[in-house]
């Protein structure tokens, strides 16, 4: 498991810019963050673009589910004017211009697997294919794949086994340890809001990465910190001086 940067801009940018776009990881990195986060998902076509939701309301001008929109239709669309109408030419990325992206600017990646409902084997093998086959070409590019689906993540085990793995929880179950050897991973990303502290120690004690999402208060970061959490997720890089993140 490489090193974690301390502070990972949520969906790409945080609240800076419309989430999940180039236009975040140009924003993220210009305010000095090491590191990004952004989801992807199947288009109907089988194409891994940057979204969150199963559907395309609430971040851009489209309609529907992604799962029933392809490739050449998610690209006609704008994904920025839902956050400010600066961003309005921001269009939904594909997968690989992210990693094109984040490579050129140095960013570090968490590349989320978000598969919609029936799609988790298809989308964590697509995505562990084209993260591979980037990694390839660009030995030192920075990356961890995540997910909350055990199934996505087998399929990155499978395919892509040097890729390193984290998976994403709602709170730390009893069971975590065998959780994480299901799916190969070596992180356990959680939500900060569901911790117990001492099975957090215990997984820290274990050598286990550990990070939270999302903290947007720099006194919840500090105490995170202080517990023994590796990096937090926000959506708050203002809080943050570049040589902090």
């Amino acid at each position: 498991m490489p090193a974690y940067p301390r502070i990972i801009a949520h969906r790409g940018g945080g609240a800076l810019a419309p989430e999940n776009t180039l236009a975040g990881m140009h924003i993220a990195q210009r305010m000095g963050c090491r590191g990004v986060e952004f989801d992807v998902a199947l288009t109907a076509d089988g194409v891994p673009i940057l979204m969150h939701d199963e559907t395309l309301e609430r971040t851009t001008s489209g309609t529907g589910f992604v799962a029933k929109t392809t490739a050449a239709e998610t690209a006609k669309l704008d994904a920025g004017s839902k956050h400010h109408y600066a961003f309005a030419v921001s269009p939904v990325p594909t997968f690989q211009a992210a990693l094109q992206t984040c490579t050129e600017l140095g960013l570090w990646m968490n590349i989320e697997i978000k598969p919609t409902p029936g799609t988790e084997v298809e989308t964590g093998r697509v995505v562990a294919s084209i993260a591979a086959a980037h990694l390839a070409s660009h030995p030192d590019a920075a990356i961890v794949c995540s997910s909350f689906s055990s199934a996505a993540l087998q399929q990155t085990l499978h395919i892509a086994p040097t890729i390193p793995r984290a998976l994403l929880i709602e709170s730390i179950p009893a069971h975590w340890q065998s959780a994480l050897d299901l799916c190969g991973a070596a992180a356990l990303h959680t939500n900060a809001k569901n911790l117990d502290f001492s099975q957090l120690t215990a997984v820290c004690n274990s050598k286990i990465s550990v990070a939270c999402y999302t903290v947007n208060h720099r006194a919840t970061a500090d105490k995170l910190f202080a517990a023994g959490v590796q990096a937090i997720f926000t959506d708050r890089l203002d809080l943050w001086q570049p040589g902090e993140m």
